[in-house]
């Protein structure tokens, strides 16, 4: 029998989301978590995780609240966790403060804790509800609870497009399609990722940093992971992204070579070719679930672009629309072979759409069973 919720259970666990939001930008590889306090219906203390090594948001709340918090009623979006890690249980913390419930929005996909937070506090005798707008909890930690079920991060190809689908003029020519608005949002993107991933062909033709230069977004010190893949080790050594703080990864299908970037900044991962002599995507994917990626946000052009998504190794493809044409010869949004029948086409489903300045944003999710969902 499902579980029934109040009005004020759903206001509370909303604002507990909305706490949860707040390290949209900075908690990575950690989930995003926030956390309400309750006394009858007035909130004694909050709490929201903002770093990985900091606080998680439980303490934080419960710590707000102090003596309120014995025989309260806590919200938190994600399960409480159960084992020492960095940071002391979760559960313990909330044991010894002495309240009277716990309403999860979701379970923790992380097989060291699903379900197992929310049994050790039913044997403390602390009652548990969970489900109360899981759907919401859930967007909040999509590449997180990709890589804890599959090992692999979710993959968002990011694409800046004319009305008729180029990204670019014949010669190579692409800044700018989309306007000022539109590049703003991506910073916001970037924010949001573990990873921005790139190929060669773009480093080379437009030498991108690839970071979060937006100060307004409250990273907390954090840059995502830049990365690159060049089956040949093509990357020049005075690449701007070389310069950045942070981490710059090579992935390469050469087995020597490379001393050059590596003096430079770049760390070099070696990884299998596929058939064409490129390297393996699911070899670089797995990589980098590896490194903790949750999000791997993809800037990159046709051929990349139409390698993830025909292969189906893209869990989300964000679309920034400008109302203008380039023609037929400008360069097509995604590179792929020819297909002969119409069922053969890449489907996706509409999630959102916004306008953004002048451009339209549409944020789409493919219709069919991505790559990372038919593996064993």
């Amino acid at each position: 029998m499902a579980a029934e919720f109040s009005d004020l259970d759903r206001r509370m666990m909303e604002r507990a989301l909305e706490l949860a939001a707040l390290g949209r930008y900075s908690t990575q590889p950690n989930p995003r978590v926030g956390c309400v306090v309750v006394q009858g219906d007035r909130i004694v203390g909050e709490g929201a995780h903002r770093k990985s090594g900091e606080a998680h948001a439980e303490p934080l709340a419960l710590q707000a609240a102090g003596s309120a918090a014995r025989d309260a009623t806590v919200y938190v979006t994600l399960e409480p966790h159960c084992y020492h890690s960095r940071m002391p249980p979760c559960t313990d913390a909330l044991i010894k403060a002495g309240v009277k419930r716990v309403v999860c929005a979701s379970l923790d996909p992380n097989p060291k804790v699903h379900g197992a937070g929310m049994k050790q506090l039913q044997q403390a005798g602390v009652q548990t509800q969970t489900g109360l707008l899981e759907a919401q909890a859930h967007e909040l930690n999509l590449g997180f609870e990709k890589r804890m079920i599959s090992g692999l991060p979710r993959v968002i190809v990011k694409i800046a497009a004319s009305l008729d689908g180029r990204v670019a003029l014949a010669n190579g020519e692409s800044r700018w399609i989309t306007g000022e608005a539109a590049r703003a949002d991506v910073q916001k993107l970037r924010a949001e990722s573990s990873a921005v991933l790139t190929g060669i062909d773009t480093v080379i033709a437009d030498d991108p940093q690839l970071t979060v230069r937006d100060a307004s977004l409250e990273t907390l010190g954090r840059q995502p992971l830049r990365v690159v893949l060049d089956s040949k080790l093509r990357m020049p050594a005075t690449a701007k992204m070389l310069e950045e703080k942070g981490e710059t990864i090579v992935f390469t299908a050469q087995q020597t070579g490379g001393e050059a970037i590596a003096h430079h900044g770049a760390k070099l991962i070696r990884v299998s070719a596929d058939a064409d002599g490129r390297v393996d995507l699911d070899h670089v994917l797995r990589e980098l679930g590896t490194l903790q990626c949750n999000d791997v946000l993809v800037e990159a052009g046709p051929t990349l672009a139409g390698r993830l998504l025909q292969s189906g190794l893209a869990d989300e493809l964000i679309v920034y629309i400008a109302p203008v044409l380039l023609g037929p010869d400008a360069r097509p949004m995604a590179q792929f072979p020819r297909l002969e029948k119409l069922s053969d086409r890449l489907q996706f489903a509409l999630h959102r759409s916004e306008t953004v300045g002048a451009d339209l944003k549409l944020v789409l999710r493919p219709q069919t069973r991505t790559h990372s969902q038919k593996l064993p």
